[in-house]
């Protein structure tokens, strides 16, 4: 099956073939009507944030989506826009059961790696360079290393990262939540646990940006 697009790939073959949910993932993935037009959707059951001051910003993405790569730039540039009233986390899509499970629980492994060191930041569109355009594979220790190594970054310390048992925990929670904010298509944003768009919903990757303004608006203005 070929990984380049999540929605079209993953979630189709999801259907065809009936792969079993329980009901709190069925509930999830359920598409509601959208709460103030058709660019967003609010969540069954909103989640918690983990912090008050500012507006959380969930990105789930993958490494081998090419719309996941086409919003790294926008989003980067949304973040700074945003920094004082905006938290931005990212969690590395993996999707319980699919075909595709091992390759992103590798991805999400990376991803972590990076995060404790500091470097996503720095070389997050490396990543998607690496992995994407040029098909490389760094869903292994050695892979991921010798990846890692030819972007400057100390082996022995790599290593130590990349096994420690905060980044094991690290992509068991992404794993969850994949499924507790009913994701089904990539890249998904959810806007202080409550509201997620995507580039169907937006209109496109491009659109995205200003759908989150919109959102990030309306959570400020319940503050005040």
């Amino acid at each position: 099956m070929k990984t380049t697009s999540f929605l079209r790939s993953t979630v189709l073959l999801a259907v065809a073939v009936g792969i079993a949910a329980s009901p709190v993932q069925a509930g999830a993935m359920t598409h509601q009507p959208a709460s103030g037009g058709a660019q967003f959707v609010k969540l069954d059951h909103p989640q918690p944030v983990r912090e008050s001051a500012r507006t959380e910003a969930l990105e789930f993405f993958w490494y081998n989506c090419s719309h996941s790569q086409l919003l790294e730039q926008p989003l980067q540039a949304w973040a700074e826009k945003h920094r004082t009233d905006v938290a931005l986390r990212r969690v590395p899509a993996i999707w319980p059961g699919s075909g595709e499970e091992s390759v992103q629980r590798g991805h999400a492994r990376l991803y972590y790696t990076l995060e404790r060191l500091g470097l996503v930041d720095r070389l997050q569109a490396s990543v998607f360079r690496s992995v994407h355009d040029e098909g490389l594979d760094v869903t292994t220790e050695a892979t991921a290393t010798a990846w890692a190594v030819r972007h400057g970054i100390d082996a022995q310390a790599f290593g130590r990262t990349y096994r420690s048992a905060e980044v094991a925990q690290s992509v068991e929670e992404a794993a969850a939540a994949f499924t507790r904010y009913g994701i089904d298509e990539l890249p998904t944003v959810v806007v202080q646990g409550e509201y997620r768009t995507s580039p169907t919903k937006a209109g496109g990757v491009e659109a995205m940006p200003g759908v989150l303004d919109h959102l990030v608006r309306q959570e400020q203005a319940k503050k005040h």
